[in-house]
């Protein structure tokens, strides 16, 4: 550990002490030269991590698919790679525990890939699937943004969660972004019943609250769902206990 002396004597004291393994993990990419020493330099579990990111961006291009052609088959494939990133999601951390080759770099893009998978990607498919409104479309931003900081606060305040016996923590501090795939799991019933290409459009309805029928003043009832949603991904009272 980093003397605490000799942090006072840098001027330093209130910075948080550093671990010889994060020093040392990052000191692996520090002292790594050559071509393509980032990709050298991936784990196993790296690499699983990543196939999550890939399923979200999979996903947000089939999206575009759709939009483009209004083929169903495009939309069902972009609401199936969501499912396919969890299943990378939760290998990874079983991955990285049995080859015991954890990393800074994969706690770091393994948070990247979730909002890619579970913020991002659930956003574009809720749009595809007919909330397209003004208002619409700030509610989806707001849901990808919450999921953007819950994941922030998650990694800057996961040492500061109870623990276990085992070191783990005991607890989320609101839902985990993965919970999102019920969303998805439910936009993907609305696709197979046929009401989101119907006349009536999005389940329930829309509302006006200002304007013109269809202006910038309409918003659609299920958009409360994501609003919900997105509250209780950055709520800290809110504890989900951890399996």
């Amino acid at each position: 550990m980093v003397d605490v002396r000799e942090r006072k004597r840098n001027g330093d004291e209130r910075k948080p002490l550093v671990d010889e393994a994060k020093l040392h993990a990052l000191q692996q990419y520090q002292d790594s030269e050559g071509h393509f020493t980032l990709v050298r330099n991936f784990r196993l579990a790296d690499l699983v991590t990543i196939m999550n990111g890939f399923c979200g961006c999979f996903s947000i291009f089939y999206s575009a698919h759709y939009l483009l052609s209004n083929d169903k088959a495009h939309l069902y494939t972009a609401l199936a790679f969501p499912l396919a990133g969890m299943m990378f999601d939760f290998m990874d951390g079983k991955v990285a525990r049995w080859t015991n080759s954890s990393s800074m770099l994969g706690q770091e893009m393994d948070s990247l890939a979730d909002l890619v998978s579970f913020g991002i990607a659930p956003s574009l498919l809720a749009f595809c699937c007919g909330l397209r409104t003004m208002l619409d479309t700030i509610i989806l931003t707001l849901f990808a943004c919450c999921g953007l900081a819950r994941l922030a606060r998650f990694n800057a305040t996961v040492a500061l969660v109870p623990k276990d016996d085992s070191g783990k923590a005991k607890y989320f501090e609101g839902l985990p972004i993965p919970s999102t795939l019920a969303l998805v799991g439910l936009m993907t019933y609305w696709t197979s019943q046929g009401w989101i290409t119907s006349e009536e459009g999005v389940p329930f309805g829309s509302v006006t609250l200002w304007g013109q029928p269809g202006g910038n003043g309409e918003v659609h009832y299920v958009c409360v769902i994501f609003a919900a949603w997105a509250a209780a991904m950055v709520s800290k009272t809110l504890k989900v206990p951890k399996p």
